[in-house]
């Protein structure tokens, strides 16, 4: 367990610091950028991210979760990482100029362009990155996240102060590419295999196939919003509810890209050490609704506050959506590691199976409400989220004999420590207006009075967090 800690201590270090570059990068691009060039951007790598869960197809949870893993089957790994990658970049370089055509605008074919060079490169360092997950030795990721984020900053604020507008975006993630391959490279394992092979590449196809339809339905389901608002709407509208969806990013790359790794690699030691795979999942949920609760009633109640501070005035017409897309993240986040769970018990096709089913029914919402415009496709994501919870908790039900009163019973402290959090800055918002001229004196207050209070109701309520707060950060 001491292992965990301190890679989730690896990784959270790794996403704070990244989410600051990030976000100071957001704050200077927002202000240099368009809402249509930033739309253009959005709109190209919604296309470039479902060619990425190709074109990753699985290798790394492949390695994770193997109980035997041999030399010819990390030689395996790669060869099939590098060919479906190239495969990737050779179909997204040729569609390009179709895509542009179909949105109307050439800005999306030269990004998807630029994008496309990224696939040939990723597969360098990806194999030795997910051995290091595997292992939970999280240093190297650590170093390799610092320097890609690092340069994604400085390379996206000064194209864009230069004037190169959505190209900026571009080329900033191309550099952010080349530096993560180059660092991952100077990580290799010693004696870790420097070339491809095929011995085992029937075995890694196979798995690879189900955990490619895990993630490309994953990254429909995501990106699907943008690509359709894009279409019917407008590119503006796209920016709009890129702003709005950002805030929910804000807690995925806080907490989730820290602790989502580690789950798959956590789920799997539980099985290989003969451990109960569904306690720990009743643990990590705890765990993450704890945090993710109270962060999203916080972003909800504060949103014009927030939008105001991060992106500017021009972007107020996010507030709302914000709002009730923080309604749709609280009902999803108690199934956010079902299909890690899934893979570690050996049930990809499960898995699988399972982001089929909640991917579609969120798309068919979507669909019934795009008329309405960006409200009515926010609430429609609020009413994917309903009936996609349902779909995994009947299939974890089935495969992990998890019943859903163990789970709202695992969840119940982290209610309680949720409700009694936003007590404090609820009566603040009906106290005080968040106006052009209060919104930063809002934020500071609210700000500080939630902390206070979420740590206060985690001890009060003896939330399992708490006693990893005080373990993370007392020096045995």
């Amino acid at each position: 367990m001491n292992s965990v800690r301190r890679s989730i201590f690896l990784s959270l270090a790794d996403n704070y610091v990244g989410m600051a570059l990030q976000l100071a990068a957001s704050l200077i691009v927002a202000r240099l950028l368009t809402p249509t060039e930033i739309g253009i951007f959005a709109v190209a790598a919604v296309v470039a991210a479902l060619a990425s869960t190709f074109r990753d197809f699985g290798v790394a949870e492949y390695l994770i979760q193997e109980k035997e893993l041999t030399r010819d089957k990390i030689r395996s790994a790669l060869a099939a990482n590098i060919g479906v990658s190239w495969l990737m970049a050779t179909l997204l370089f040729g569609a390009s100029g179709a895509v542009g055509d179909f949105y109307g605008e050439e800005g999306v074919a030269l990004v998807m362009r630029i994008q496309s060079i990224n696939f040939l490169l990723v597969p360098f360092g990806a194999v030795s990155m997910a051995y290091h997950r595997r292992e939970l030795n999280y240093r190297p990721i650590l170093i390799v996240g610092l320097g890609s984020n690092i340069t994604a900053f400085v390379a996206s604020a000064s194209l864009a102060w230069l004037g190169f507008g959505y190209l900026a975006l571009a080329w900033s993630s191309l550099a952010s590419i080349v530096v993560t391959v180059s660092l991952s490279l100077c990580f290799r394992p010693k004696d870790f295999p420097s070339f491809p092979g095929i011995k085992e590449i029937r075995t890694v196809l196979h798995f690879g196939k189900h955990v490619s339809g895990i993630y490309l339905f994953g990254q429909i389901g995501k990106y699907a919003p943008e690509a359709v608002i894009g279409r019917v709407l407008d590119m503006a509208s796209v920016a709009f509810f890129s702003r709005g969806n950002g805030l929910m990013e804000l807690f995925n790359r806080t907490v989730l890209r820290s602790v989502t790794p580690i789950c798959l690699p956590y789920f799997s030691q539980a099985i290989r050490e003969g451990r109960s795979a569904r306690e720990g999942y009743l643990k990590a949920v705890n765990l993450i609704t704890g945090i993710g609760w109270p962060f999203f009633g916080f972003v909800g109640i504060s949103a014009y506050s927030i939008i105001r501070m991060l992106y500017g005035p021009q972007w107020m017409p996010s507030v709302e959506l914000a709002q009730v897309l923080c309604l749709a993240a609280i009902v999803q986040l108690p199934y956010h590691l079902a299909t890690e769970v899934l893979i570690a018990i050996g049930r990809v096709d499960q898995s699988n199976k399972l982001q089929f089913l909640v991917q579609s029914v969120r798309l068919a919402s979507l669909t019934l409400v795009i008329p309405f415009g960006l409200i009515g496709v926010c609430w429609g994501l609020v009413v994917g989220a309903l009936l996609g919870g349902a779909v995994a908790q009947r299939i974890l039900r089935r495969h992990l004999g998890l019943r859903f009163r163990e789970l709202a019973s695992a969840c119940k402290t982290s209610l309680l420590t949720s409700l009694t959090t936003l007590i404090p800055p609820a009566i603040l918002a009906i106290s005080m207006e968040q106006t052009e001229e209060t919104f930063l004196h809002f934020l500071l207050g609210a700000g500080l009075m939630t902390s206070f209070a979420w740590l206060v109701s985690l001890k009060t309520w003896h939330h399992p967090f708490w006693t990893e707060i005080k373990k993370m950060t007392t020096r045995k």
